[in-house]
């Protein structure tokens, strides 16, 4: 499969303070990467590396510049302002603006590509409402359109499953498989037995990464890499979720 995105040798952090050292990814068509680790370990700052937020202190990303391929990001729930007064089919259609050149002039094809995702996301009814009456699994929903409708090579997701039900849960890895068969996916998470369950390989970030070929990691390997876990329960569902590591 075509490499759609590499790390080599990077080292990163802030102002003097590095958080990751000798990072090496690469990222494939069809990847569906599981991210996880410690709070503090790591996982933002390899993630703002990747969206081209902060510049690495060492190292490559390839391929860089203008051959870098479109990505596709869904942030965390709590990082959105849903206050803001902006109807849910404007958020949407802005998700062209960075990779489409577009300053809020969309044509009749954008307009007809944020319906079609829209109502494949079941959402087209809230079209016209303002994302401040959404609830939070109609609000991943509305954001996770935004991040594919310029049909990105690489979606990015940092903890989708914070801050919804379970019920959409489950329903929002059902259409993350059903895209990962023309776009390459990077879920960040801290429950591990949630992602585990889902994605394809893992990669256990705390200062540095290392990469587990399979969706299946041992609790030995977790602390082996220094990242213990708690088993923590939801209702009646049990999670394994990482322990903050100093």
């Amino acid at each position: 499969m075509k490499k759609i995105l590499e790390l080599k040798s990077l080292t990163a952090g802030y102002d003097e303070k590095i958080v990751l050292k000798g990072v090496n990814l690469v990222v494939k068509e069809n990847d569906f990467l599981g991210i996880i680790g410690p709070n503090g370990g790591g996982k933002t700052t390899l993630l703002k590396v990747i969206l081209g937020t902060i510049k690495p202190v060492e190292g490559e990303i390839l391929p860089d510049g203008n051959d870098r391929c479109i990505i596709g990001y869904l942030p965390q729930i709590n990082q959105i302002d849903n206050k803001f007064p902006i109807p849910v089919k404007e958020v949407v259609l802005s998700g062209l603006m960075s990779h489409k050149k577009i300053f809020g002039r969309y044509n009749s094809e954008n307009k007809r590509r944020a319906d079609e995702l829209m109502t494949q996301m079941g959402i087209i009814h809230l079209k016209n409402k303002n994302i401040g009456e959404l609830s939070g699994g109609q609000l991943q929903r509305v954001f996770l359109c935004r991040a594919i409708i310029a049909d990105p090579q690489l979606l990015i997701l940092d903890e989708p499953d914070t801050y919804v039900d379970s019920n959409f849960e489950g329903e929002l890895y059902e259409i993350l498989h059903h895209l990962n068969s023309h776009m390459a996916i990077i879920v960040v998470s801290h429950d591990v037995g949630t992602i585990c369950s889902h994605v394809k390989s893992i990669a256990c970030v705390n200062e540095t990464l290392c990469y587990h070929d399979s969706n299946v990691i041992s609790q030995e390997q977790l602390m082996a890499y220094n990242c213990p876990i708690d088993l923590i329960t939801h209702g009646e569902v049990p999670h394994r979720v990482l322990k903050h590591h100093k």
